[in-house]
């Protein structure tokens, strides 16, 4: 994984379980690994998405689809 990659990752976990703890200082990180404002505010709408996403399903009890379903079983994800 190159530092690019790493930086964003570690920013999009951050993002996801501790997203008071964001600060001027996770953009400027991102900025030093080469990313422009533009495409911090678009990861920023991705990751924002997803958890919104999996937040819905998870307090609703949406199950996932049958072929999402039988793909994590065989690849040791979620049990039935």
């Amino acid at each position: 994984m190159s530092a690019e990659e790493k930086a964003l990752c570690e920013w999009a976990v951050k993002l996801t379980l501790t997203p008071a703890e964001m600060s001027e200082e996770d953009v400027q990180i991102l900025e030093k690994a080469g990313f422009s404002q533009e495409a911090i505010s678009d990861a920023a709408q991705v990751v924002g998405y997803f958890n919104y996403i999996n937040r819905i399903a998870d307090g609703l009890g949406v199950d996932l689809e049958p072929e999402m379903q039988k793909e994590m079983n065989s690849s040791g994800g979620a049990n039935e």
